[in-house]
C-alpha cells in the first residue's frame, strides 16, 4: 500500500486555506504537553483501534507525530481500514506553525 505523505511545511500552508482539515495528532501525553496544532485531535498511537468511531470516514485525515514514523505506521493501520490518510513526514520536530 502506498502511503500519500506530506511535509509539515505542506500542512502549515493547506491550514492556512483551511481550518476545518482533520489532523490527528498520535504523539503520547507527555509530547503533546509541550504543545500541538491547534487543530488537531489528540489521539495516541496505541488508543487508536479503540477511537476509531471519532474518525469521519468521508473526510481524508492527516496524522502527525514527532518525526513521521508512528503517523506512518498510524496511516497504514488506517488505510487497511478504508480511511483516507496522509502522513505528515518530519511531523513537530519540523513543524513552524502555531502551536498551544
Amino acid at each position: 500500500m502506498l502511503i500519500p505523505s506530506i511535509t509539515s511545511d505542506e500542512l502549515e500552508r493547506l491550514l492556512e486555506n483551511d481550518r476545518s482539515i482533520s489532523i490527528i495528532d498520535v504523539r503520547e501525553d507527555e509530547e503533546v504537553a509541550f504543545g500541538k496544532i491547534p487543530e488537531a485531535r489528540h489521539i495516541r498511537l496505541q488508543e487508536l483501534p479503540d477511537r476509531l468511531n471519532e474518525l469521519d470516514r468521508t473526510r481524508r485525515h492527516y496524522i502527525i507525530c514527532h518525526a513521521g514514523a508512528r503517523s506512518y505506521h498510524a496511516c497504514r493501520y488506517l488505510q487497511a481500514l478504508g480511511f483516507d490518510v496522509v502522513n505528515v513526514e518530519g511531523g513537530m520536530r519540523d513543524w513552524q506553525g502555531e502551536v498551544k
